[in-house]
């Protein structure tokens, strides 16, 4: 069956049977109304909000068992938006998996736009992107060696990059600072259509004593770029070793390291976003090809693939389930957005037949655009992957399965890099319920951190206590916010959904009350 016509399937069931026919299968939180839940904080949880003197209208939580129906065992604020941080990848990456599938994967087309004779192409090469998230520096290289593989050694001609899949506009295609005025940060980057070494760098920094110096190494190659090959080392602690560097990116072909680096730090690595995006895919699908020894006489360019372009071979991603791993465990903000727009081009013609029978709510016009099948009528013409199609479809599908009300959820760019996402922890929480019933379940808890093991839940810092290895959360953090979310094991044996969200000012001190809860939580411990 294929994609569309599982997720037609889906949304139509939604539209035609609301909650009830859903009961069965994943136990819609909108078919019954449970007694009202506990509304009142733990005295350990007071005390732990205290002692970072954060006030307890900052917190909120939803703390329920899984599967049984029966209330929450706490619900604090628990109908309050807030701002979820990178929470909000739970919404994205469960939707992915219930309509797209674990199995689902990526595919680039290679396509040619000429002949090929005795290894030379006269014409063009195109990489035709899709969304692939994956398409780190060695998969690009395996890439081009089977074009190489399928006769291709010399292109007279361009390599053609197409990018056209993703329509951004608006906010959706911003500035990479525009967040938070760190541009060169690896989070920041935009999403694009072909996404290659998710338009990154990392410099790597070995000290040389006997020189005096670092040496100074990039792990992908960039046609035109400069980067300095030493820097002096320096006296000191290690410290703000980034800082003492002085980056100097004004000229993004050359980048320039104008300060020392300390010899406590030993070897060191810098992941950088490339200072001028718009060309890294060129800069970097030129020197690879080079790289391997081809040759290529004409430009490595961005255009859309032309009319007649022969379809040469398709490269295959992972499977949807093994990049949401990548996701939740590592919150990676880049993968996360190209799913999501991703969701909007895979569900296109199944949010179309969702709008027509009223399941989802109607796009904006500037997301319709003529299409080859005229028997549409204009309003119903949907242009591709737009952010505001993938944000519809998110929003539309957690409703109908969690049963959450329209104020308690607002999707923005599906990572939760975002000061205009909104999300109820009772919202969150029915969707982790929803998810626990779903045939999906074991892909995403795997894709989950586990608490104090692994992936974000990993880093220093925390207490988890007597939950430690028994919390499957993703983490969240922003400057304002920060929550955990997911599922724990109580040492009764029963397992909770789990939602606890901070929005204040002074949030990251609040992690204490996070780790606090968790364990209240996993305790079983009375009120």
């Amino acid at each position: 069956m294929s994609i569309t016509s599982r997720v037609l399937r889906r949304l139509a069931t939604i539209a035609a049977g609301s909650c009830s026919m859903l009961l069965a299968q994943a136990g819609c939180a909108a078919a019954a109304s449970p007694p009202a839940p506990a509304e009142e904080l733990p005295p350990s949880i007071q005390s732990a909000l205290r002692r970072v003197q954060l006030p307890p209208e900052a917190l909120v939580v939803y703390v329920a068992e899984v599967g049984n129906g029966k209330p929450a065992r706490l619900a604090w604020r628990a109908g309050e938006p807030v701002n979820p941080a990178s929470l909000m990848k739970l919404y994205t990456t469960g939707v992915a998996l219930e309509v797209l599938g674990p199995a689902w994967s990526w595919t680039t087309p290679v396509l040619v736009n000429g002949t090929v004779s005795d290894g030379v192409l006269q014409g063009d090469l195109i990489l035709q992107g899709r969304g692939d998230p994956t398409l780190v520096v060695e998969r690009l290289w395996l890439m081009l060696r089977q074009v190489q593989q399928r006769g291709i050694r010399e292109v007279r001609g361009d390599i053609l990059l197409d990018n056209s899949a993703f329509v951004l506009t608006g906010a959706d295609a911003a500035d990479p600072g525009e967040f938070d005025g760190e541009r060169l940060r690896p989070y920041n980057v935009r999403p694009d259509a072909l996404m290659l070494n998710l338009k990154a760098l990392t410099l790597a920094f070995a000290p040389d004593v006997q020189r005096g110096v670092a040496r100074v190494a990039a792990d992908v190659p960039l046609a035109g770029v400069q980067i300095d090959a030493t820097v002096p080392l320096s006296a000191g602690d290690c410290g703000d070793w980034r800082g003492g560097l002085r980056l100097d990116v004004t000229e993004p072909t050359r980048l320039r390291l104008i300060g020392t680096y300390p010899l406590a730090c030993g070897e060191k690595s810098w992941p950088l976003a490339f200072a001028e995006p718009r060309s890294f895919n060129a800069r970097l699908v030129d020197a690879l090809w080079r790289e391997t020894g081809a040759r290529l006489t004409g430009r490595v360019r961005e255009a859309t693939t032309p009319a007649g372009a022969v379809p040469l071979f398709e490269f295959g991603s992972a499977p949807v389930a093994s990049v949401i791993r990548e996701i939740n465990k590592f919150s990676n903000n880049v993968m996360a957005q190209q799913l999501f727009l991703t969701l909007g081009w895979q569900a296109g013609p199944a949010l179309r037949a969702a709008l027509a029978t009223g399941a989802a709510q109607p796009l904006p016009p500037e997301v319709f655009v003529a299409d080859a099948d005229p028997a549409l009528p204009p309003s119903q013409r949907l242009a591709g992957p737009t952010a505001d199609a993938a944000r519809e479809l998110v929003r539309a599908q957690v409703k109908s399965r969690a049963g959450c009300a329209d104020a308690e959820l607002v999707v923005d760019n599906g990572s939760g890099l975002s000061r205009h996402s909104r999300s109820s922890a009772r919202c969150m929480g029915q969707w982790l319920q929803a998810l626990w019933s779903s045939p999906v379940m074991p892909e995403l808890i795997g894709s989950l951190p586990v608490s104090g093991l692994d992936g974000t839940a990993r880093r220093p810092g925390r207490s988890w206590g007597t939950a430690l290895g028994r919390a499957h959360l993703k983490t969240g953090s922003l400057r304002d916010a920060s929550g955990l979310a997911g599922y724990v094991l109580a040492n009764s044996g029963r397992r909770y959904v789990f939602v606890a969200i901070l929005n204040h000012p002074n949030a990251l001190a609040g992690r204490p009350v996070l780790d606090a809860l968790v364990q209240w939580a996993a305790e079983d411990s009375g009120r």
